[in-house]
């Protein structure tokens, strides 16, 4: 099953990995919730690359795609960082925050969708 994402979600999971985001990877959420396409799902070793990646996604999205999120939460604390896009969240964890909450597990229903793969063969 191929599985559509939005592409701004595409670009949120590059500008994380691009700036060493940890095990980046993107959930197809609209079976699941149908409020939200994908999840974005990303980590750091630390507080301050959290908020490198949260500024990296936010910038890469924006010159992408002209969005920026219509909220953000947590980021003050820098342990989970919720960024809502609307069509797609991107949740950019320390490392100790993701494995704690393990949204893969609890969200195991959805498909990790390979997002390199998309983008290789996009247009």
């Amino acid at each position: 099953m191929h599985v559509q994402l939005p592409p701004p979600a595409v670009t949120a999971a590059e500008s994380a990995d691009a700036k060493l985001g940890h095990d980046t990877v993107v959930l197809a959420m609209t079976e699941l919730l149908g409020v939200v396409d994908a999840f974005v799902i990303t980590s750091a070793s630390n507080r301050r690359h959290v908020r490198t990646l949260v500024e990296e996604i936010e910038r890469g999205v924006k010159e992408a795609h002209g969005l920026s999120p219509t909220r953000t939460e947590g980021l003050q604390d820098a342990t989970w960082v919720l960024m809502d896009y609307g069509d797609f969240i991107a949740h950019v964890f320390l490392q100790e925050a993701r494995d704690f909450y393990d949204l893969e597990h609890l969200w195991a229903g959805a498909p990790r969708v390979s997002w390199r793969h998309d983008v290789e063969h996009a247009g």
